[in-house]
């Protein structure tokens, strides 16, 4: 299906690479031989913009600028790998930009990964305390709105991971690429797999893959919140998209999409000792980085189901790697293993 993009700022190195993980998957002894598995590298974007956040930005961003706004507003928790993407891409853009963290407070002293990056681009810092934040989260959004309107600026509010009508362009785009990338390697995927932590990125790929006409079921591992809310959360998202932007109806129950919460473990920006073995596995055997917050957790997950023959039958599964290496540093206190 030919799709009718709005506009957007190219901000993100594209297409990102789409590659094998042939020894991570020799070193395991899945059952039933096991698919061969991919990564799209997503991380790769753009170096410190990096990420899926950037895909979804450059329509979000560009949207603004045809809104005439000077200021960009959003949310996320106090290591948000969106924060830090939009505080860079304002920064590149000439354009203000106010961070609204979910604390806690005392730890925003310590300026360390995506934080740092959020200082150091120029974003203005607001930190509440997670039930604050929690409770409050629409009036204070508000609230920074109304206090920049006061100084004659116009801002646009994104919301948490630029998750609703507006940034799922960027993955329905960026479906459109993997599917390119996979053709060109010479097979169709019976999966694509993602962390999902605010919806927008799952979403946006089954929607891409829908329009596409591609039977691929898309599954998001959550990192936090259970996989009723995050299926409601998309449907609400892809009903959305198809009324604004006059599309075709959608059937929510033709949009293969899965969420699995069974390995999110203690909480959002939280992980156990597991996931961060398997990080380190992922390094050592492929060079590649990934965040104990989505990424890590997500493959973690994928491969305790691998071994589990959740996906007996597959050829070839797809992980999207959506970035956060800044993620990964606040945590080297639970990376003592290694000196041992």
């Amino acid at each position: 299906m030919k799709i009718k993009y709005p506009p957007k700022v190219s901000l993100a190195q594209l297409p990102t690479p789409l590659q094998p993980l042939d020894r991570l998957s020799e070193a395991f002894s899945f059952p039933y031989g096991g698919p061969r598995l991919w990564v799209k590298r997503d991380d790769l974007t753009e170096t410190a913009m990096s990420g899926n956040k950037l895909r979804k930005l450059e329509f979000i961003v560009a949207a603004a600028q045809q809104q005439h706004c000077d200021t960009l507003i959003t949310c996320g928790g106090l290591q948000s790998n969106h924060c830090r993407a939009t505080a860079l891409v304002g920064a590149r853009l000439g354009l203000q930009v106010q961070l609204v963290l979910r604390g806690p407070v005392e730890s925003a002293a310590a300026l360390d990964g995506n934080l740092l990056v959020d200082y150091l681009a120029g974003a203005e810092v607001a930190v509440y305390p997670a039930a604050q934040y929690q409770r409050e989260l629409p009036s204070l959004l508000r609230h920074w709105q109304q206090h920049y309107a006061a100084k004659g600026h116009r801002a646009l509010c994104i919301p948490t991971g630029g998750s609703d009508r507006l940034g799922l362009w960027g993955y329905l785009s960026g479906a459109e690429e993997l599917l390119s990338d996979c053709r060109q390697h010479g097979f169709n995927p019976e999966h694509i797999l993602c962390a999902t932590g605010s919806g927008g990125t799952q979403a946006g790929l089954a929607l891409g893959c829908y329009l596409q006409s591609a039977e691929i079921l898309v599954t998001g591992y959550a990192v936090c919140d259970s996989a009723a809310y995050f299926q409601a959360k998309m449907r609400s998202d892809l009903a959305d998209w198809a009324q604004h932007y006059n599309a075709a109806p959608i059937d929510p129950k033709r949009i293969e999409a899965t969420v699995n919460d069974q390995y999110m473990g203690p909480g959002y920006g939280l992980a156990e000792e597991p996931v961060y073995r398997t990080i380190t596995t992922l390094a050592s055997l492929e060079g590649l980085l990934l965040d104990p917050v989505y990424t890590g957790k997500a493959f973690h997950g994928l491969l305790q189901d691998l071994q589990l023959g959740c996906y007996r039958g597959s050829k070839n599964l797809v992980f999207v790697h959506t970035g956060g290496h800044f993620g990964l540093f606040p945590h080297r206190q639970n990376f003592d293993f290694l000196l041992n």
